[in-house]
């Protein structure tokens, strides 16, 4: 998005020094700068401000920042990241009313991924990178819209109750998408009522004129459709969009017959596991409530592509399977990933699982049920620094690998672990 920097001092209350440039773009951190954005030094760890100076020599046009002026074009405010926001607020008032907001315990990103697949078969459209699901992330998705975005879908994650009307207060969404209520972040949120408080802030956010997609199957979501003035469609089994004739392949990925109230059609996904189902109906629903043809969404289901170390399926030289689901971990993806693997074509099935972190006192249960699921599926599990699964539980990525010892053809190995275990390293290791 193209902004002129006078203009976005007058609406954060900033006060400009030097040149008046225009900024396409805005980034927080100094090394992905790209020539022609704005950088906002962000105070967290590191002071962002420190950098400033690199990010000009990285071609930053402007900057916003907390302290004094460097050179070049600045805009002073009393906080970057209050002032990020409200530039992410000014933002949202540039882009048409299609924006989607995603939230949920589990599947929001795989949900935003495959929602912008559809979206972009008619509409330029953009989407949260990764998972930048908080309150920098939300505020650049909006800034970073390229000129003649038409539809823009948003990720939005919790860490406590009020942080969604938070968010909906920068993007102001149209349609949002609640995925489902489970026990993740139970350590900051306490019980699974105060998650479903806190996600069901995304609806009540909607106004009158939107929807607000509903997963048919968690009760406590779909309670949630009394607390919006919203248009409610729901998705998953007995709701508005339905998935019938489900077949999951060797390889993972699931074909099955869509139906909506804008009709049916044939899927066959190209994500694996056969949980990316609902996801994809959750896609599918918020697409079509856009106004999205039912053909176009299925084309971006078809070729929809999920964010890094999301049920990835490759082969080793050895000729294992690694199956690398290790961009983050809680009781019902874990699960699900293990049903995945459980389903897998092979002789002898590995787990490495890395901590579910952030569950609190659920923590010792979790951790439990997790490794009694297991050993039902006749998976062995290999756990890293993460003894109550109760299997073979070993120090380090590196005595985890040791630990498979040799693998071959007819082997499938799962890795996956909460973002702290950062074992997308060990599924690199084991492809070579």
């Amino acid at each position: 998005m193209l902004i002129r920097t006078s203009d976005l001092a007058g609406v954060i209350h900033g006060t400009l020094e030097g040149p008046d440039v225009i900024c396409d773009g805005v980034a927080q951190d100094s090394r992905s700068i790209t020539p022609g954005q704005l950088f906002v030094p962000i105070v967290a760890e590191r002071d962002g401000h420190d950098f400033i100076d690199e990010a000009l020599a990285n071609g930053a046009a402007a900057y916003l920042t907390a302290g004094s002026h460097r050179g070049g074009t600045s805009i002073a405010v009393p906080d970057t990241l209050t002032a990020l926001g409200a530039a992410g607020v000014y933002a949202r008032t540039r882009l048409p009313d299609r924006v989607v907001a995603v939230t949920g315990s589990v599947g929001k990103t795989s949900v935003k991924d495959l929602l912008a697949a559809a979206l972009v078969q008619r509409w330029p459209t953009t989407a949260s990178t990764r998972s930048f699901n908080n309150e920098l992330g939300v505020p650049l998705t909006l800034l970073n819209a390229p000129e003649g975005t038409e539809a823009v879908v948003v990720e939005m994650g919790a860490r406590g109750v009020g942080h969604i009307a938070h968010l909906c207060g920068i993007a102001s969404p149209t349609i949002g998408v609640i995925t489902r209520v489970a026990a993740v972040h139970t350590e900051l949120f306490g019980t699974l009522a105060e998650v479903a408080r806190a996600k069901g802030e995304l609806v009540e956010a909607l106004p009158a004129s939107g929807v607000a997609v509903l997963y048919a199957l968690d009760p406590s979501v779909l309670a949630m459709a009394e607390r919006t003035v919203a248009r409610v469609l729901s998705f998953g089994s007995g709701g508005d969009v339905t998935a019938e004739s489900i077949v999951v392949a060797p390889d993972l990925r699931s074909r099955f017959r869509l139906v909506s109230p804008w009709g049916s059609a044939e899927v066959s996904l190209a994500v694996r596991g056969a949980h990316q189902v609902d996801n994809a109906l959750a896609a599918a629903a918020a697409a079509l409530a856009t106004g999205e043809d039912l053909a176009a969404v299925v084309t971006g289901l078809e070729i929809g592509e999920l964010s890094p170390w999301r049920m990835e399926l490759e082969t080793a030289a050895s000729g294992a399977q690694v199956l690398n689901d290790a961009y983050n971990a809680n009781p019902t993806s874990v699960a699900a990933a293990l049903q995945a693997l459980a389903a897998l074509p092979a002789r002898r099935r590995f787990a490495v699982l890395g901590v579910m972190a952030e569950l609190g006192e659920r923590s010792l249960a979790e951790h439990r049920a997790i490794g009694e699921l297991a050993a039902d599926l006749g998976i062995q599990v290999i756990s890293v620094a993460a003894p109550g699964y109760g299997g073979n539980d070993v120090a380090d990525r590196a005595a985890a690998q040791t630990a498979l010892g040799a693998l071959g053809d007819g082997d499938a190995v799962l890795v996956k672990g909460s973002r702290v275990a950062g074992l997308e390293r060990l599924a690199a290791a084991l492809l070579g």
